[in-house]
């Protein structure tokens, strides 16, 4: 797992410039995953981010935000996610890194972003399946609006989010701007593989889930 972190530490929000240059590699998730029989849920289109008028989500009154602490787990109930969360970085080509795929429950917080529960937008990543089978983040296409994702932190506190929105994209058209802008809320996202899958690229797409903290204890 990544560095651990005491609940005494704390840092300012990381340069704007560092996540500016992840989106400007257009980055996705993960390049390739493997054969599950069924294949893993995707996002309905009811929890599109978009509402079926085609007005969007209307902004919460958000509470206070957070000082920066490293994430310590993810807990997502309706999905039965209960996993630990390790640092990660870019790999050589500019993509997120996951976390080793050999742990099937596992997450990864992007460390060099924003921590969960600050003003901006953290990006927590997993695996939805490996060679054994399906991982942490198999059952993300299932989430609906207004479910709750909890995150621990090294500081002891817990950022709790809501769900207000559900997409899958295609890795070569990914809205980086859209999935890791700042809002001016205290948001989350968390990604995986999804989309149409073949043996010889992977999964073509990522499930990305947009969630907003709405309390923190």
């Amino acid at each position: 797992m990544g560095e651990r972190h005491n609940g005494s530490e704390s840092r300012k929000r990381s340069p704007w410039g560092v996540l500016a240059l992840v989106m400007l590699t257009g980055i996705a998730l993960m390049k390739n995953g493997v054969d599950v029989a069924l294949g893993p849920p995707q996002p309905a289109a009811a929890a599109s981010l978009t509402r079926t008028n085609g007005e969007t989500f209307a902004p919460l009154v958000p509470p206070r935000s957070l000082v920066f602490a490293p994430a310590e787990r993810v807990r997502i109930a309706s999905i039965k996610v209960d996993a630990p969360v390790m640092n990660v970085g870019l790999d050589p080509d500019g993509w997120i890194e996951a976390p080793p795929p050999q742990d099937r429950n596992i997450a990864g917080w992007y460390q060099n972003g924003i921590a969960p529960g600050q003003r901006g937008t953290a990006v927590i990543v997993g695996h939805v399946d490996n060679l054994g089978g399906p991982a942490v983040f198999y059952g993300l296409g299932s989430i609906t609006k207004g479910e709750r994702i909890e995150v621990p932190r090294f500081d002891g506190k817990t950022a709790v989010f809501e769900v207000y929105g559900v997409e899958v994209f295609d890795k070569n058209d990914f809205p980086a701007a859209q999935v890791y802008g700042d809002t001016g809320y205290a948001e989350l996202r968390v990604i995986t593989c999804g989309g149409g899958y073949s043996r010889a690229d992977g999964y073509d797409g990522n499930v990305v889930v947009f969630a907003r903290m709405v309390s923190s204890r």
